[in-house]
């Protein structure tokens, strides 16, 4: 009896000894790819779905995701060469090319085709007109950064002056601005999911508006990488691509409820109905690109609103910043 066991447990120990290297070789195999995001949200909903579903793995990647928490961050991480990709508004690389930089970052995959963020008026009413915003608080986001512009822009649409005709408070940190409103300040926030969706069923407002409707179709965010990493590494990014590409399919032909199960690991704070109900949100304003190729007429939407709010020196040509060859190649579309 003794013997078997013993026998046994040999056995098992020699497949386990067997096994073991063949699964380290086969993570050394994969290509580590340093990845930042510009926040952590609900809205990047199709990216999760690819890295909890191994869909980068099956391009041979290892993905190391970081989150910077701003596109400046974004942008400073990837120009400085700690990340290989940088994820994030295309509003940054505009600010770059204008700087002169030799060396600038260009935009190769686009996931999402309009504004994330929403607008709560405090209290419990649901009935809203922009007109009665005049006079009033808003808790904005950073001076610069395309949430902020696409509120203002969308703010001058309804005829509303900008800093004349309401206040807005733009000197906040991103991650603090929810609690801020939630505490007292403001008469509305614009932000970002899931803080709008915890905000509303804390009770602190009502959702009343999308941004991503009010402001239409715009390249709200982008893949980006250095162009000496594309001319290195254009292998890498097709393969990076073509994995994106199946998670922003994979979400598309699954109900919210199963795409919130596949991300509820990344947003462990969040409740799996609260994030169904984003998803659910996002997806029924057509908030995902259908491919990753990257929109030209959003490209020039999303100047206007930049020479709209005061932050764009002269506008720049899409092919200057923008390489759709990258998700034409992953998609078997080569030009």
């Amino acid at each position: 009896m003794f013997r078997r066991v013993g026998l046994l447990s040999l056995a098992v120990a020699v497949c386990l000894l067997l096994v073991a290297p063949a699964a380290a070789g086969a993570a050394d195999r994969l290509q580590v790819v340093r990845l930042s995001e510009v926040v952590r949200s609900i809205f990047y909903a199709p990216q999760y779905v690819a890295l909890a579903k191994g869909f980068f793995e099956e391009e041979g990647l290892s993905i190391s995701l970081s989150t910077a928490w701003g596109a400046d961050k974004g942008a400073a991480a990837l120009i400085s060469g700690s990340v290989d990709i940088g994820f994030f508004g295309p509003e940054a690389a505009v600010y770059i090319y204008n700087q002169g930089a030799r060396d600038h970052i260009v935009g190769f995959a686009q996931l999402t085709t309009m504004d994330g963020s929403f607008f709560i008026k405090r209290g419990e009413s649901e009935e809203f007109d922009w007109e009665e915003v005049r006079g009033k608080t808003i808790v904005g986001a950073r001076p610069g950064g395309v949430p902020e512009m696409v509120l203002e822009w969308v703010l001058r649409q309804h005829g509303i002056t900008p800093f004349v005709d309401v206040d807005i408070i733009t000197n906040l940190a991103f991650a603090a601005a929810p609690g801020a409103f939630q505490a007292g300040l403001g008469d509305y926030i614009a932000q970002f999911e899931p803080a709008m969706t915890q905000l509303e069923m804390a009770g602190a407002g009502k959702i009343v508006a999308s941004m991503g409707i009010e402001g239409g179709p715009i390249t709200y965010t982008l893949y980006h990488a250095r162009k000496d990493y594309i001319e290195k590494n254009r292998d890498v990014l097709v393969r990076f691509t073509r994995a994106l590409y199946k998670g922003m399919k994979w979400v598309e032909e699954h109900s919210p409820e199963e795409t919130a199960k596949v991300i509820e690991g990344f947003f462990p704070d969040t409740e799996l109905e609260v994030i169904t109900k984003i998803v659910e949100r996002y997806k029924d304003q057509g908030t995902w690109n259908p491919t990753p190729i990257i929109s030209e007429e959003g490209f020039e939407h999303l100047q206007t609103v930049m020479e709209s709010a005061g932050e764009l020196v002269k506008r720049v040509p899409f092919d200057a910043l923008m390489d759709n060859s990258i998700a034409l190649e992953a998609l078997g579309m080569e030009e």
